[in-house]
Order: structure tokens, then C-alpha cells, then sequence
């Protein structure tokens, strides 16, 4: 019985250190503005949401790189700050501060683990 608990224990921790390497490389992305770093952590949809434009639903993968190329561009991104994360069972969450040339944005980022790999779901920029 112990064993089956700890396997089941190592096995969480696992996924947990997964989770983290992969928000960390996300975070990484972010800070420096890398669009094509982002890009490979997205899902093959993604839920798109840039400041005051309306939130676009099942966004390909591609079509979301571009809007986030063009925003990045738009605004000169220069870096990004965590605030939050967290997450529970294959969903998780990151929230932090995106700051530009003199103003900053919140953004939430929510990601689920697919293939042993945490994905970029939802993106919300405001």
C-alpha cells in the first residue's frame, strides 16, 4: 500500500516539476518578447483576448502567433513580470504584468497539460 502511494506521490511531483519548467520557459518568452517561444507553448487552438478588442475563440495556433507578433510590435514590449501562478490537476494559470514604454498591461494566461506538456489555452492581454 505504501508503495502504490508513494508511486502515485512521485508521479504528481513529476508533472508538478513539468508544469514548472515549462511556466518558467514561458515566462522567459514573455520577458524578452519572443513571439516564436510563445508560439510553441500554444495549443493547437487558443481563446485570444487583446485590450479593447473582442476576445476571439478557437484562434489557430498560427493566426494567434501573428495577433501577438502585431501587438508585441505595436506596443514595444519590454518585459514582463509574474505576479501569480497556480493550478490544480492538468489545468493551471499564470498572471503577471506585461510593461511597454511607459504603460503596463495584465495578463492571464491559462494552459492545460496535454502530452506531458503544459499549453497555452487561453491568453487574455487588458
Amino acid at each position: 500500500m505504501q508503495r502504490i502511494f508513494l508511486s502515485i506521490l512521485l508521479l504528481g511531483l513529476s508533472f508538478s516539476a513539468i508544469a514548472q519548467s515549462e511556466t518558467d520557459a514561458i515566462v522567459q518568452s514573455f520577458k524578452t518578447a519572443n513571439v516564436e517561444e510563445i508560439a510553441k507553448h500554444f495549443d493547437d487552438f487558443v481563446d485570444l483576448k487583446l485590450l479593447e478588442k473582442d476576445e476571439v475563440k478557437n484562434m489557430s495556433k498560427n493566426q494567434a502567433a501573428i495577433a501577438l507578433k502585431a501587438f508585441f510590435a505595436e506596443n514595444g514590449i519590454k518585459g514582463f513580470d509574474k505576479v501569480s501562478e497556480g493550478g490544480k490537476g492538468t489545468l493551471a494559470y499564470l498572471v503577471g504584468k506585461l510593461s511597454t514604454n511607459g504603460k503596463s498591461y495584465n495578463i492571464t494566461i491559462q494552459m492545460k497539460q496535454k502530452a506531458a506538456k503544459m499549453q497555452i489555452i487561453t491568453l487574455r492581454i487588458s
